[in-house]
């Protein structure tokens, strides 16, 4: 479907792989996540959740409805990740290993099916950082271009020194690293009306990115391949009060330079709901530092991302490299060969 002037590239889009829920089912400590996570969506949340994956499941697991509905918005290509309910850090060493394994040949298997319209990132099992480097070998080894991980695991911060292996691996390789928060560690204050995710969900990407940005991940590796899910939540459009910090309180000092200069060193999807906010995103990070992204299929994401981009009013160079150029960049297009192509 690619066109002379280059695919549009959809980098936020999940799938379901149906062999970790396989994995997971009967497991000790599996109840208790799914207590924690009715805890911090409510039930009524929970339920309507429940109701909108189960009539979306075709969409997550097979790759017909998925391949209509790219073709409807004008999507040549989605970069496809796990649905973040299967990240399940609550596993122990061996299956958080065998869960990421699984997610990561189920994501790679889809890809196969139409390599000319899919990319693919997998998982690696954030609660055992000694782990992650591993799990990241994995995936790039399937073909998958890189991997998906939470704002945090239990116990475990980005800025986590343990993770240090699996930031030097992933710069080392080049390796994408999608950033996509599940849960919100405010827990009941936001088990009504939605705000688990509609706030909780933007708090948790500031958060995450303040980690990486504060205790110097960035400086020390400087090749991370960052994409922020959500326009990076709160932080791209509010980062004065954290220069400010910097500038005045000695705790805040972690990083090298003000931490608004690390914007440029991250990328961000367009998912920010209304041109306004996507202008503003634009604004302050760069259009070379943005990504489209849907979300598809979830009732939090965008049937047409390519049309909420053009409503943006954008420069047409800056709308290029915002569907396709960026992502191009980043090596999130199939590598096509003559029998895909």
């Amino acid at each position: 479907m690619s066109t002379a002037a280059g695919p549009v590239i959809d980098v936020h889009a999940h799938v379901i792989v149906p062999e970790v829920e396989a994995v997971v089912a009967g497991q000790p400590g599996l109840e208790q996540h799914r207590a924690l996570d009715l805890r911090r969506n409510g039930a009524e949340s929970a339920a309507i959740s429940g109701r909108m994956v189960g009539e979306r499941i075709p969409r997550l697991t097979q790759v017909e409805p998925r391949l209509a509905d790219m073709d409807a918005a004008g999507v040549d290509v989605q970069v496809l990740s796990p649905s973040p309910s299967q990240y399940h850090y609550w596993a122990d060493p061996e299956l958080a290993m065998t869960i990421a394994r699984s997610a990561n040949r189920g994501v790679a298997a889809v890809v196969a099916e139409e390599p000319a319209r899919f990319s693919g990132l997998g998982l690696v099992p954030l609660q055992h950082p000694d782990l992650c480097a591993s799990a990241l070998d994995d995936a790039l080894g399937l073909g998958l271009r890189g991997v998906e991980i939470s704002s945090f695991a239990p116990g475990i911060e980005l800025s986590d020194a343990r993770l240090e292996p699996f930031w030097a691996r992933a710069a080392a390789t080049g390796a994408i690293v999608f950033l996509h928060p599940f849960g919100c560690s405010l827990d009941e204050r936001l088990d009504r009306f939605y705000l688990s995710n509609t706030v909780g969900q933007p708090v948790e990407n500031a958060v995450a990115l303040s980690h990486l940005i504060f205790a110097g991940v960035l400086d020390r590796h400087p090749g991370l391949r960052i994409i922020a899910a959500h326009g990076g939540g709160y932080l791209p459009t509010f980062l004065g009060r954290s220069d400010h910090a910097w500038q005045v309180r000695p705790e805040a000092r972690g990083c090298a330079e003000l931490p608004s200069s690390y914007l440029r060193r991250l990328w961000f999807d367009s998912l920010v709901h209304t041109p306004e906010a996507l202008r503003a995103l634009v604004t302050a990070v760069g259009p070379d530092r943005v990504v489209l992204g849907s979300d598809h299929p979830f009732d939090m994401g965008v049937v047409d991302p390519v049309a909420r981009l053009v409503a943006a009013g954008l420069s047409d160079a800056d709308q290029y490299a915002i569907r396709t150029g960026n992502a191009e960049l980043l090596g999130l297009a199939p590598a096509l060969t003559e029998e895909s192509a």
